[in-house]
């Protein structure tokens, strides 16, 4: 993936954001906090993918830098903030407070100390405040990781975790074709044909505080994780 900065910070952490004008700027202000009582150089990157309730705007109130990015699409969202990062530790974390941005410890860390070099946050290792997770979305996402591990064998168990890290060095080498949804098993799958070694680190998932409208289409987005697996399955065996 060929990226737009150079590397001068130490982290950079890139938040996709869709309407998510009451949650955006606590998640902004907790990740700079994480930020600075580690005494580490880094930068948050909003990514406003179509708002039209402000968000962009209360991001970068909230000290963020918001890039733009018209093409709909989880996966098209975090590709455009991904070229822009500057810090050789990326964490990527969804900005509606389902998770704590507060907590990187393992996400960074582990990477910075070159122990790997991609981080997922297991979602299923610790017990899930109560409505985090509809039932359908739960043996959806339980069923799709079994299928991606056996795919492109690896030991991933949440393949779909909105909180998750890379280091730019994988990155650079990383190619990414996917728009929607299904960009988060394309970024286990692709780390697996590199060769990537993938830690795993206990999260809690949590309720957002808000009132909102879920963006996740389970059958439509869950057929699209599938479609995806099983082309590139049969890809790598020819």
């Amino acid at each position: 993936m060929k990226l737009a900065r150079p590397q001068n910070k130490d982290i950079s952490i890139v938040m996709p954001c869709l309407n998510e004008i009451k949650t955006v700027g606590e998640c902004v202000d907790v990740a700079y906090k994480y930020i600075k009582d580690h005494n580490l150089n880094g930068e948050v990157i909003v990514v406003d993918n179509g708002s039209t309730d402000g968000s962009g705007a209360e991001a970068k109130a909230h000290g963020a830098i918001v890039i733009k990015e018209k093409r709909k699409g989880y996966g098209s969202a975090i590709r455009k903030g991904l070229k822009y990062i500057s810090g050789a530790v990326v964490v990527i974390g969804d900005c509606d407070t389902t998770y704590d941005f507060s907590d990187l410890d393992g996400f960074y860390y582990m990477i910075a100390d070159g122990a790997c070099d991609m981080v997922m946050g297991n979602r299923f290792a610790h017990k899930m405040e109560q409505g985090a997770m509809p039932l359908s979305h739960n043996l959806g996402v339980k069923f799709l990781s079994l299928c991606g591990r056996l795919a492109f064998k690896t030991d991933v168990y949440d393949f779909h975790s909105g909180l998750r890290s890379i280091s730019r060095e994988a990155l650079e080498k990383a190619r990414f074709g996917t728009i929607g949804m299904e960009f988060a098993t394309e970024m286990i799958a692709e780390a697996s044909r590199l060769g990537l070694k993938i830690c795993q680190v206990p999260i809690v998932l949590k309720t957002c505080r808000y009132e909102r409208k879920s963006k996740l289409h389970t059958i439509r987005d869950g057929m699209r994780h599938l479609t995806y697996i099983i082309r590139e399955a049969n890809f790598h065996r020819k």
